[in-house]
């Protein structure tokens, strides 16, 4: 349900905030992160939430449809400009940044994120 659908049914309510994570969408959990970051392989550390977080709020702050894959590659290299960028990025999440870390933020990847011939490996 989104969060218009949300106010419609139910006048006033507001879904509480997931502790630590803001931005996180309507329906999104830790708990599904850590799931889906098992079944990548994946073992999740700060840095890896890190950067669900700032995805969470950069796509927050970007109410489009779904943002630009340029636009958000380039917002994650500046945001982790002091840890490395993207390279950085590429450590933590070896099958794209973009990909798997939309994939673990629940957030929308944009058009092109698991395109082969731009970086992604999913």
């Amino acid at each position: 349900m989104n969060e218009a659908t949300q106010d419609y049914v139910r006048p006033g309510y507001e879904t509480p905030p997931v502790p630590g994570f803001p931005h996180a969408p309507l329906g999104w959990s830790r708990e599904d992160a850590e799931g889906v970051a098992r079944s990548e392989g994946m073992t999740l550390t700060d840095a890896h939430w890190q950067v669900v977080r700032a995805l969470q709020d950069i796509c927050a702050r970007n109410e489009q449809p779904a943002m630009n894959v340029r636009d958000l590659h380039d917002a994650l290299d500046e945001h982790f400009h002091a840890e490395g960028g993207i390279k950085h990025l590429y450590q933590l999440f070896p099958k794209g940044p973009l990909a798997q870390g939309c994939l673990l933020a629940g957030v929308p990847p944009p058009a092109g994120t698991q395109d082969k011939g731009f970086g992604s490996a999913v």
